[in-house]
């Protein structure tokens, strides 16, 4: 059985890897558009480019800007791009992962109504950058190990589906 070439674009089976890193790309995207839709992003008018001043609020609890919203946009490019093979899905987990703790440890120690809060964050933000850090990384780890492509419903034996060099 022959192997699509995962370097020339996402193949017919992925790594668990590669599909989580769609799925939070995926997410990410979806986030960053619902941002800018007024309804599901409350306080619309009050949508500002960037800073702790910016009223608006996706689905009532996170505290968003243009910034923001962008953010979330190149964070789900990035996913998909990166779910192209099994080594940069997981650097993806990974480094987002990071990325996530170091937004939650910067939202803990900034003032939330201050200049800092450039981007902007509240506790619902804090707690969901806390959470997704963890996981990402939880993630890359778990699933980076695993590098061998499944087909559905086909376990294989040991050794089986083991990606080509």
């Amino acid at each position: 059985m022959s192997y699509a070439s995962s370097s020339q674009g996402l193949s017919a089976r992925r790594t668990s890897a590669q599909v989580a890193a769609l799925v939070f790309g995926i997410i990410f995207l979806v986030i960053g558009v619902l941002g800018f839709i007024p309804g599901i992003t409350a306080n619309y008018s009050a949508l500002y480019f960037s800073g702790y001043d910016s009223e608006a609020v996706l689905l009532g609890v996170f505290q968003v800007s243009v910034l923001h919203n962008v953010v979330h946009l190149l964070l789900g490019f990035l996913g998909l791009w990166m779910a192209r093979t099994h080594s940069s899905a997981k650097t993806y987990l990974i480094g987002a992962g990071v990325l996530y703790l170091l937004l939650f440890l910067y939202g803990l120690i900034i003032p939330l109504n201050g200049a800092w809060n450039f981007v902007p964050f509240n506790w619902a933000d804090n707690w969901l950058h806390l959470g997704l850090g963890a996981v990402m990384i939880i993630l890359g780890f778990v699933l980076g190990s695993d590098n061998t492509r499944r087909t559905s419903g086909s376990r294989g034996s040991p050794g089986e589906g083991q990606i080509p060099n």
